[in-house]
């Protein structure tokens, strides 16, 4: 009897100690826990951990409702971020626009911009708390707040594109030309990301005990991995090109002059242009109503003079009707070499007086019909940026000129593609580029490529054999601890360890 007595004191202690080493292994790690929950869910004092249990879901039906709008809302603001700021070469137009509409000046391009990196890095920072949660195998419950935030996020984020997309459609082209330049690295953070996100996807997938929920996890899981591996096999970059096979660096044709240094279309302005190497000017030419030649662009005088202070009354008046004398009136420079295209009807005339002067034309159209009219230049907008295009044209003499282009990575691109020369606001930034932003040999392209593809194989094999040794092992060591954990004991008492709340650890 006594005998008895102390066997069964021995396997209490036994149990004892095994049940301390595991409570003290979940004290350990309650705080990290516990910092991911208060920022996910505002649960700092009263947090209660709830597991994931193997084959069960992550959430509750709710939150596994509310959880892809979470990222629908990372998806859409990643989109508008990247939208918006590969239009930074446009802003000056889109608040030009602003300002012919609202009457006022402000940069409303740049609050466009950090308001939408708020938004995204918001809702990013709410994603890498429920992934983190998810990887330790921990129930989702994100605080009304944060639901009212994402839905903010998401509306947000639609209704500009939307918007944008209305009035500012050409934007997507240049949200194509930049993948050109883009394209690669994207890719690169894209596979990181799909590494970091094994994490919880072999936790989950190898807890889950039946084999429909294991495809249905690791399933898409795979298809969009195998997606991005291929992904490269489409990118086309005009930058990845043999070595020595990249054209003279684009001729810079100073917009107006220099708009970014000195008010556009003024005497200081050309002179910055030229100060700063620029080899070619770029302006606008309106004749006043009693026949004097002036350099505006605008049909009025209202955004470049101070026509609003001397004449109040005519500033949605066409600049045309104003005769010299009242036009030398106003400043045009307290704000702050050639035509490029004639119409056509004037062509023949030009010809005939001077036969010698080269003429442009703003459009595509076929080489033969520009032969036949001896134009010589195409000034086209850099949204119709094509390698392919500019190659036809230069065959047969016919040079090319993008407009406007201020962006070094647009300029990039333009150089790898041929063009021969470009307008830009920023002569004396893009005069100091000696090479394009990216540019690499097929070769290079496809050991990054291969690299990439290879290394982020073997880490998602890693972490799926660590979490499918952790497991195994969990389970053998909890077996040969306690004989009684095999009917089950030990599940029930691991159960409601899990639901034991912080303070209680």
């Amino acid at each position: 009897m006594e005998s008895s007595s102390t066997s069964l004191k021995r396997l209490k202690f036994g149990k004892l100690k095994v049940v301390r080493r595991r409570l003290l292994q979940r004290y350990e790690h309650q705080p990290f826990i516990s910092c991911l929950a208060g920022f996910y869910s505002c649960r700092w004092k009263r947090y209660q951990r709830r597991r994931t249990e193997p084959g069960k879901c992550c959430c509750k039906t709710r939150e596994c409702i509310f959880f892809p709008l979470l990222v629908g809302a990372f998806c859409f603001s990643l989109i508008f971020l990247y939208m918006w700021s590969e239009a930074k070469n446009d802003y000056n137009n889109f608040d030009w626009y602003n300002y012919g509409n609202l009457g006022f000046w402000f940069l409303w391009s740049l609050v466009l911009l950090i308001v939408a990196a708020i938004l995204f890095t918001y809702i990013t920072l709410l994603l890498v708390l429920a992934m983190c949660l998810l990887a330790e195998g921990q129930q989702l419950y994100l605080h009304w707040s944060h639901k009212i935030g994402t839905f903010l996020v998401l509306g947000f984020s639609i209704t500009a594109l939307f918007i944008l997309s209305v009035l500012w459609g050409d934007q997507w082209k240049t949200v194509r030309l930049s993948f050109q330049i883009t394209a690669p690295y994207l890719h690169i953070g894209a596979i990181t990301i799909m590494v970091l996100l094994s994490w919880p996807v072999a936790l989950h997938a190898i807890r889950a005990h039946k084999k429909v929920v294991q495809v249905i996890i690791v399933g898409p899981y795979l298809a969009i991995l195998l997606f991005l591996f291929l992904i490269p096999l489409g990118m086309y970059s005009p930058c990845i090109r043999e070595m020595g096979t990249l054209g003279p660096k684009p001729a810079l044709i100073g917009h107006r002059g220099a708009p970014m240094l000195a008010p556009e279309n003024t005497e200081m302005s050309f002179q910055k242009t030229v100060e700063h190497g620029a080899d070619g000017l770029e302006t606008d030419v309106t004749i006043s109503y009693d026949g004097v030649p002036f350099l505006m662009h605008d049909s009025t005088l209202r955004r470049t003079t101070n026509i609003k202070e001397v004449y109040p009354n005519d500033t949605a008046q066409n600049a045309a009707l104003f005769s010299w004398d009242t036009l030398q009136e106003l400043n045009a420079g307290t704000w702050f070499l050639k035509v490029l295209w004639l119409e056509d009807d004037m062509r023949s005339f030009v010809q005939s007086v001077a036969p010698g002067f080269q003429q442009t034309i703003g459009r595509k159209v076929p080489v033969e019909d520009l032969l036949m009219d001896n134009i010589v230049k195409l000034n086209l907008p850099y949204t119709e940026m094509s390698s392919e295009d500019i190659r036809k044209y230069a065959e047969r003499n016919i040079t090319t000129n993008f407009y406007v282009i201020s962006e070094p990575w647009l300029f990039s691109l333009a150089w790898c593609s041929g063009a021969h020369s470009v307008t830009t606001n920023a002569v004396h930034t893009l005069k100091n580029l000696s090479q394009p932003l990216f540019l690499m040999t097929p070769q290079q392209y496809n050991i990054m490529w291969i690299l990439t593809d290879l290394t982020s194989v073997l880490l998602i094999s890693l972490i799926f054999a660590l979490h499918w040794w952790r497991e195994r092992s969990f389970s053998c060591c909890a077996h040969d601890d306690d004989p009684m954990l095999e009917s089950g004991t030990y599940n029930k008492f691991r159960t409601e360890l899990s639901d034991m709340p912080a303070t209680m650890a």
